[in-house]
């Protein structure tokens, strides 16, 4: 009896200590800002940390996370819609071990296929939910209807700016639109492509000062990514700039992000308790509309 109760509580303080998965959706106002390589290079940082780490390509049917790490995805998310694999058969292994799904071309929404096919996609994808720490959407430009669901699913948003009046107004749009559909959903900003960390911190202020008068809504900032050639070269060469320029301007701010964001999930500073799990969340969204 007392080892029963011994197993029993054993496996209580083993379900308190794991951690559930954190889903994060990346968005942008407009294209051009280095959303997709913000997302490919953090969460190569996550996994250099030690978490295990699924990127998912959501910029369906013109993803391009594969080839920003350098690799041809034989398999993708439309494969698995088209062609009926199963999640697993999708997933594909990019650097330092990272998990990732591309995005594939040729299918433009996923949520105007069959219920059946939505169904299945639901069933499989919460089947390996739990296998990662950290599930990273990068969002397609913009918002659409079928990236709206994932991002008011997930358990912060980070918002990718550049220092430009055009995408710092779009990011806002972004936000407000979001904000109106959820008021409480967590937000990061970052911003990307700055000359300076001054002009970088400026940018992303203004635009939480404007967010805190207009949508009465308190948002964090995680930090500045600088203007750096080393990006561009990295594109080129279709290989990561963390792993291939390692000490490179940008490659150190994007680990000063990196650190903060870990230390305000430790520390559990500008969190707010989300309701049910990503999943969760995830299917009572899409089955209401």
């Amino acid at each position: 009896m007392s080892d029963q109760a011994q197993n029993l509580r054993l496996k209580v303080e083993s379900l308190r200590a794991r951690k559930e998965t954190k889903a994060i959706g990346v968005i942008s106002g407009k294209g051009g800002v280095g959303k997709s390589n913000f997302s490919l290079n953090f969460a190569i940082s996550l996994a250099q940390k030690g978490k295990s780490v699924l990127l998912f390509d959501m910029d369906i049917g013109m993803g391009n996370i594969d080839i920003l790490m350098g690799n041809t995805s034989a398999k993708n998310i439309v494969s698995f819609f088209e062609e009926g694999l199963s999640i697993v058969d999708v997933i594909s292994k990019g650097p330092s071990g990272i998990s990732y799904i591309a995005g594939g071309t040729g299918l433009s929404r996923i949520f105007q296929l069959d219920t059946d096919k939505v169904s299945r996609f639901f069933s499989e994808f919460e089947g390996i939910v739990e296998t990662y720490q950290y599930i990273i959407f990068d969002m397609g430009a913009g918002i659409s209807e079928d990236t709206v669901p994932f991002i008011l699913s997930a358990d912060e948003v980070f918002v990718i700016t550049t220092p430009e009046p055009t995408s710092v107004t779009d990011a806002y749009a972004a936000i407000k639109y979001l904000t109106l559909q959820k008021q409480d959903l967590p937000f990061y900003l970052i911003c990307n492509k700055a000359v300076s960390d001054k002009e970088g911190m400026n940018t992303v202020k203004r635009l939480q000062q404007v967010i805190q008068q207009f949508l009465q809504k308190d948002i964090g900032i995680l930090g500045v990514l600088p203007e750096d050639r080393a990006v561009t070269r990295a594109v080129m060469e279709q290989a990561p700039f963390i792993l291939t320029r390692p000490h490179a301007k940008i490659s150190a701010a994007l680990g000063a992000v990196l650190d903060k964001y870990l230390k305000r999930i430790d520390d559990k500073q500008d969190l707010i308790p989300m309701k049910a799990g990503f999943m969760g969340r995830l299917k009572q969204i899409v089955f209401k509309r």
